[in-house]
């Protein structure tokens, strides 16, 4: 069970680390010098999102198009 977890964990970290890697999260922070309060700002841009999805469906496709090349000659 502890693996599993530890699995789920790992996944949503690097699904989240990817993400602020590709610019899909964005997060911002600005000081309001009255209140001396710090606002923070969680940005999800799904349309860059969408961008990168179609990317790799059309990498996906192609590849599944090419032939597969062996090193092997037939005997």
């Amino acid at each position: 069970m502890r693996a599993i977890l530890f699995v789920i964990v790992l996944l949503i970290v690097g699904i989240v680390g990817v993400g602020f890697y590709r610019g899909w999260f964005l997060m911002s922070s600005n000081r309001d010098s009255e209140d001396q309060k710090v606002n923070t700002t969680f940005t999800v841009d799904e349309e860059k999102i969408q961008e990168d999805k179609e990317k790799l469906q059309g990498f996906v496709d192609r590849a599944k198009d090419e032939p597969v090349e062996t090193s092997e000659e037939p005997k």
